[in-house]
């Protein structure tokens, strides 16, 4: 994967593309939040999970592709943080597009500073104080019981980290592109004064439904080419 197969998509669209289709897209733990810039990031991911030292992550991000996104997997821990300024900076002057951590950070004024995106389960103040576990790099994270692999595509924003396997990737990015620029010529179209039950004809539905008492609004909607998943 290059960077030219990487589209920003919020998490939202590319989520409701994933249930229109059927194809299971992994979400990250609801407990991440993200740090920094709020618009959507996505990247090929750099998994590699933390065994107490950085040196995994140089070790990773060394020779590293830019725009991809650093996943971290420390377990969730939530007695340290594993990632902090100068491994954020690094990351940042490296290319990458993003770190995602599977545990807590630190130095949140620098990392606010450094703009680099940042997911991850919170503050700490203190960082490993555990000896390394092993000197190995493991290439391979999880987050939570979602596994990530250096063949996944990473999204994320302020709703969410989404893991997107390679399996009808294209075909769920574009659904997911469609459904962004429909609900936002819907959200213009009520800015100018036509409401959302004009433009998805509420009322035409309510008498389709009279009659066929089984219709989903979500088909109906089908059927006119409208969207709105919320």
């Amino acid at each position: 994967m290059t960077r030219s197969d990487v589209t920003p998509l919020p998490t939202a669209a590319i989520a409701d593309a994933a249930v229109r289709l059927q194809i299971d897209v992994p979400c990250g733990p609801s407990t991440m939040r993200m740090l920094g810039a709020g618009h959507p990031v996505a990247g090929p991911a750099l998994p590699v999970t933390h065994e107490g030292s950085v040196d995994a992550f140089l070790a990773v991000i060394d020779g590293a592709d830019p725009g991809s996104v650093l996943v971290v997997d420390n377990r969730g821990r939530d007695d340290e943080a594993c990632v902090g300024d100068l491994i954020a900076l690094e990351a940042q002057r490296a290319g990458l597009a993003a770190i995602v951590i599977w545990g807590r950070h630190r130095d949140t004024a620098q990392l606010r500073q450094i703009g680099l995106p940042i997911v991850s389960c919170g503050a700490h103040p203190y960082g490993p104080r555990r000896a390394p576990a092993t000197s190995d790099v493991r290439r391979s994270a999880r987050l939570g019981d979602v596994p990530v692999t250096a063949d996944d595509l990473v999204v994320l924003d302020q709703d969410g980290v989404l893991v997107v396997g390679p399996d009808r990737r294209e075909e769920l990015l574009e659904l997911a592109a469609s459904i962004r620029d429909t609900e936002a010529a819907q959200a213009d179209r009520m800015r100018e004064g036509t409401s959302l039950r004009e433009q998805l004809r509420y009322a035409e539905y309510r008498e389709r439904q009279r009659l066929q008492p089984g219709l989903t609004l979500r088909e109906h909607l089908r059927d006119i080419g409208g969207a709105v998943e919320t």
